[in-house]
């Protein structure tokens, strides 16, 4: 089922969805024909934001973490776009080594590298997990909920290669997102493939620049079905050389929000829309919701408390931000349950190479629908997407479950399509520099 939606069905959603489902033929031939130009990244998962009158990605993550929230019938979906992958890379990969967070107490991330094994394992591959955890020096097994457990091991270096005492794997497929920078034993390996490259993680990557990317592809595909950009894709502006602790950077804060602000109001008067326009300033590197802010008027950037400083000034492993993305506010009007238990939710699409896998929602009961939802409290749904987002179906109205799905499904891959460009632009001439 589909979550209770407030959006009303006659609204400018609903013609973004009627616009994909015509335009359906023309839009798989023109990503079919994108994805000759760029690779796509190995996996990714999209945050997406409907507003009724707004269907936008808000945030791509290039490691993600939640595999094991797909519905179970899914499963095959996956593995045969993880089959792809490795034949476009390596087609006679025999074995993979996977490299995780250092989350050896997180249950539900480990349920997620369990279940990204078992999809690996089932497309032919040997695979067994190596820890960059220094204290991981022997064979550790940690247990699982299920009752089933996983085993990490200590990473072997020898020359241009990475592997475990007796494994010498032909692809490293990463599934930590290096935030807190580039671990040395990984630099300089020259004889296997390492997905996603070294530079996708977050000691390198910024988020603005995957929205640059993400810009030109909403461009090209909007006018490819006739609809305006913004619809699809929000704005956004950077600061750098922003310190929140000595406050410095609060007058370049001011004014793009202030300029933000002033051209998503434009837009609302455009189309009619009652709302208040809000921004979200987040780091432009890092993920775990860390760094977020919600803005609604310039004058809150300034002067913030010792205890907003603080927040803001730092991310996952406690690295320190010194730039930040002002990105355009998107409401949810997506909910989840009834009463105590009603929680605002966002979708999160889940791809494989340019294959839409399957998504769920996250979600928070106490979260507004203007608020960053990837905070403490949140829980994932086990209610999944209940289609692929691959199979619309003319037949039914255009926002029917398939239906909603499918365009979930196409603004997904026009993500993941901008993660690519991202990519190929931002490869370095040398390798990143190393922790």
């Amino acid at each position: 089922m589909v979550p209770r939606l407030t959006t009303a069905l006659d609204g400018p959603l609903l013609e973004i969805e009627r616009r994909c489902l015509e335009a359906q033929p023309e839009i798989e031939r023109w990503l079919r024909g994108q994805w000759q130009e760029h690779t796509p990244p190995f996996y990714g998962s999209v945050d997406l934001r409907n507003a009724g009158f707004k269907l936008a990605p808000v945030d791509m993550n290039l490691f993600p973490g939640g595999f094991n929230n797909l519905d179970a019938t899914f499963l095959p979906l996956c593995v045969q776009a993880a089959m792809t992958a490795i034949d476009r890379i390596c087609p006679d990969a025999r074995r993979l080594l996977l490299i995780p967070e250092n989350h050896t107490r997180n249950l539900f991330y480990l349920q997620n590298v369990a279940q990204l094994a078992t999809i690996l394992r089932m497309t032919g591959l040997e695979v067994r997990l190596g820890s960059l955890l220094p204290d991981i020096d022997r064979p550790t097994a940690l247990d699982l909920p299920d009752g089933s457990s996983l085993l990490l091991e200590p990473l072997v270096r020898s020359g241009s290669r990475i592997g475990l005492s007796d494994f010498a794997p032909c692809a490293v497929l990463l599934n930590n997102d290096l935030s807190a920078g580039i671990p040395g034993i990984l630099c300089g390996i020259r004889e296997q493939f390492v997905l996603p490259p070294l530079h996708a993680g977050w000691a390198v990557r910024r988020k603005s620049n995957h929205f640059a990317a993400y810009d030109e592809v909403a461009n090209d595909f909007a006018r490819l079905v006739g609809i305006d950009p913004w619809r699809i894709n929000p704005y956004f502006s950077v600061c750098s050389s922003v310190d929140f602790h000595e406050r410095q950077g609060e007058d370049c804060l001011a004014a793009n929000v202030d300029a933000l602000l002033g051209l998503i109001g434009e837009k609302y008067r455009q189309y009619s829309i009652d709302e208040t326009p809000y921004v979200v300033v987040k780091a432009d590197a890092g993920t775990y919701g860390m760094g977020v802010m919600t803005v609604r008027d310039a004058s809150q950037v300034r002067g913030l408390s010792r205890r907003q400083r603080n927040k803001m000034s730092v991310i996952k492993e406690g690295m320190p931000v010194s730039q930040v993305i002002i990105q355009e506010g998107v409401h949810t009007y997506e909910q989840i349950g009834s009463g105590a238990q009603e929680g605002v939710a966002e979708p999160v699409v889940y791809m494989i190479d340019r294959f839409v896998v399957g998504g769920f929602y996250r979600v928070h009961t106490g979260r507004g629908r203007d608020e960053n939802l990837n905070a403490p409290g949140m829980h994932f749904e086990p209610l999944a997407f209940e289609t692929s987002c691959s199979l619309p179906d003319q037949g039914q109205n255009p926002d029917a479950a398939p239906n909603r799905f499918y365009v979930y499904g196409v603004v997904a891959r026009l993500a993941q399509l901008a993660a690519s460009i991202e990519l190929e632009r931002t490869a370095p001439a040398e390798e990143p520099s190393c922790a």
